[in-house]
């Protein structure tokens, strides 16, 4: 039978008839809507479809891509075609768009484009340019961190079981993704128990003169000073990817005939270190709930929407297992169905990770074909990208579906609580408008040693950690452990950065600047500028961050600086604000609670960051000063020597003797270490 419009073709993977696709073009009640807003828009909307035009006469026929550009520089989308000529030409019908794409094109003054071979090409390119870029019209993604993956390395004798996260530039086996670091963490640990592999690093297992702490508690079999022999060794290893790879039953089945005859021989410590690693594998199995019986592996999204806020819930399945999933909430205009919001999700999704042999949709999607084939070319074999209809992958779509509802639901009303939260901080220090962007900053060291200054973010929706930022102290003036010192710099930098990236200030006849004011930012969008500022002091920080702000001319941000209480009880802080008294809040009043986390988190980002700085001084070595030393050349001296120590009282004829080591190099390596001698 031929496939038709009655009767559409199947996917033998998804099981399931791929239905019409969503037209992109909305009515004309939205285009109308958008040229109420601003009486000037029909001017605007005439130019920018007028530039358009001029642009379209030298777009390319072909596949490609196209950036739209603002008068400023900022560019406004990035978009795909199969014809790029065609789908420019649709804009020059402005009276035909949604109020989103209406708006977009009154702000075009010029256009950018880029043939490529093939729309698939074109949709990875799109995805690549919308993350390096973020235009204002394209759904964003908003937490982009990469998965963590479980490593088994293979560039060494002793295979290393680790967590990684990145590109895989380490020799070995990879096997992930997993939704989050604390399900590879849980996972490792009950691996070490049921494996036994090293999960130390190459430089302390070279270093090793007899077996660690995890050898005594049987957390690890002890490669480093054979305490296990080589070929032993290499079978756990081989167990470890079985198991990890979907073999798990025949591994278990393995185990279990072994601790059997153990326990025939009368071998019951054996029996019972079996028994033990058995219990292990149980363990792992139990925390993966969801596990598919007939799906080997799947990436399953599924897309939730309410009140103009989307959910995408991913779920991940590997080797009959389910390894987690993560919520991920869009930026997207509230025009855009939730087909749309998926469709542009999934290419910005797997632009630089690699797709399972099947990725199930909870909607039908238009560029599922392109991206069907772009996955496939990339990864090297087939990959089924669909909405299944029947059957377990249908129940996974639905899960997956549910869980996005549940996630957007607690969403909405955390972000109802935050802004109500937002409000009675804003009606106790004095805000007129409401607060959408809070800035606290702390400073975090010891006796002025490794100073950290941190900044952090919140808004209505809660904790911005994509916005925290940290400074390294490094004036040479400053006096060690002058926190008045450390916060006026810490400020300079953010508050100049701020002002020279928006170009807010500029130079009068006079050459002084003139004040610079918080910007309007766009509805919807979260601000860059904040409403209020934070510091985590008393009055003499409060002074500091003025000067700064009189010195930067800088106006509109409100000032508050949060002293602790005596003894420093928490419920009695003071609070400074510039033309007020000092006061405090009611012990029970949601505000003092809410500031006092945005001060907590400060707190907790300070320290951790100063520590994380500390521990890097403490474990940093010699040949890290070393010019033209890299993490290669550095290893190699390691292993060939053990210690930093050898390798500064190495005459330089055994330096040249270390593999990947030349001549001019060992020399410099010496000369550090020598003077010159």
């Amino acid at each position: 039978m031929t496939p038709g419009k009655d009767n559409p073709p199947t996917d033998p993977l998804l099981d399931a008839p791929p239905e019409p696709s969503l037209d992109d073009d909305e009515s004309e009640a939205g285009f109308e809507l958008a040229l109420a807003e601003d009486e000037a828009a029909p001017n605007a909307l005439a130019r920018g479809a007028a530039a358009i035009k001029t642009y379209w006469r030298q777009a390319p026929l072909g596949p490609g891509v196209y950036r739209m550009i603002a008068a400023d520089g900022e560019v406004l989308y990035v978009g795909k075609a199969r014809s790029i000529r065609k789908r420019i030409a649709s804009y020059m019908r402005p009276e035909m768009q949604s109020a989103r794409i209406a708006k977009m094109i009154a702000r075009t003054a010029s256009m950018v484009f880029v043939s490529t071979e093939t729309e698939a090409e074109a949709l990875l390119l799109e995805a690549n340019l919308i993350k390096q870029l973020r235009p204002r019209y394209n759904v964003l993604l908003r937490d982009d961190k990469s998965f963590p993956y479980i490593l088994v390395t293979s560039d060494h004798r002793a295979p290393q079981l680790a967590k990684h996260r990145g590109a895989r530039s380490i020799k070995g086996s990879y096997f992930g993704p997993f939704a989050s670091a604390g399900a590879v963490h849980r996972t490792l640990n009950a691996l070490e128990r049921a494996f036994l592999l090293r999960t130390c690093s190459d430089s302390y297992f070279e270093n090793r003169s007899r077996p660690c702490l995890l050898y005594q508690i049987k957390r690890c079999s002890g490669p480093c000073t054979h305490e296990i022999s080589d070929e032993d060794y290499a079978r756990l290893v081989q167990e470890a990817k079985d198991f990890l790879s979907g073999r798990s039953r025949a591994v278990r089945d393995r185990m279990a005939e072994e601790m059997r005859q153990a326990a025939e021989d009368l071998a019951f410590e054996k029996a019972a270190r079996l028994r033990d690693r058995i219990a292990a594998l149980s363990a792992i199995q139990g925390e993966q709930a969801i596990n598919p019986r007939s799906i080997a592996e799947a990436d399953v999204f599924a897309v939730a929407e309410e009140a103009g806020q989307f959910c995408i819930e991913v779920f991940f399945f590997r080797t009959y297992q389910n390894w987690g999933n993560r919520a991920y909430f869009p930026r997207a205009d509230r025009s855009m169905s939730a087909a749309e919001v998926l469709d542009s999700f999934l290419g910005q999704f797997y632009a630089d990770r690699p797709a399972p042999r099947l990725v199930l949709l909870s909607h039908d999607v238009e560029s599922a074909p392109v991206l069907c084939e772009a996955l496939s070319a990339k990864s090297g074999r087939r990959v089924a990208v669909g909405r299944p209809q029947r059957g377990e992958k249908r129940e996974l779509v639905e899960n997956a579906l549910r869980n996005a509802r549940e996630g957007l639901s607690r969403k909405l009303t955390e972000a109802a609580t935050q802004e109500r939260l937002l409000a009675a901080v804003g009606q106790a220090f004095g805000f007129d408008e409401p607060i959408r962007r809070v800035e606290v900053f702390d400073n975090s060291h010891i006796m002025g040693t490794n100073a950290i200054g941190a900044m952090i973010v919140a808004g209505p929706d809660g904790f911005m950690k994509a916005h925290y930022r940290t400074f390294n102290i490094k004036s040479a003036d400053l006096t060690p452990g002058d926190d008045y010192a450390m916060m006026r710099e810490v400020l300079t930098r953010r508050f100049a950065r701020l002002a020279k990236a928006a170009r807010r200030t500029e130079l009068t006849e006079s050459g002084e600047t003139v004040p610079v004011a918080k910007p309007e930012s766009e509805p919807g969008a979260f601000p860059e500028w904040p409403d209020l500022v934070l510091i985590d002091g008393g009055r003499g920080q409060l002074e500091a961050a003025r000067e700064v702000f009189a010195m930067l001319r800088i106006e509109g941000p409100r000032l508050v600086a949060i002293a602790k209480g005596p003894d420093r009880n928490a419920g009695r802080e003071t609070f400074f604000i510039p033309g007020r008294e000092p006061f405090r809040l009611p012990t029970r009043d949601p505000a003092l609670y809410f500031v006092q986390r945005l001060r907590d988190e400060a707190h907790r980002f300070a320290i951790g960051t100063h520590r994380a700085k500390r521990k890097r001084e403490f474990t940093k070595s010699p040949l890290d000063e070393i010019p033209g030393i890299g993490p290669a050349r550095k290893r190699a001296l390691l292993n060939a020597f053990g210690t930093a120590k050898a390798v500064a009282r190495a005459g330089l004829a055994d330096l040249e003797k270390v593999a990947g080591v030349n001549q001019a190099t060992a020399r410099i390596v010496y000369e550090f270490f020598h003077e010159g001698g």
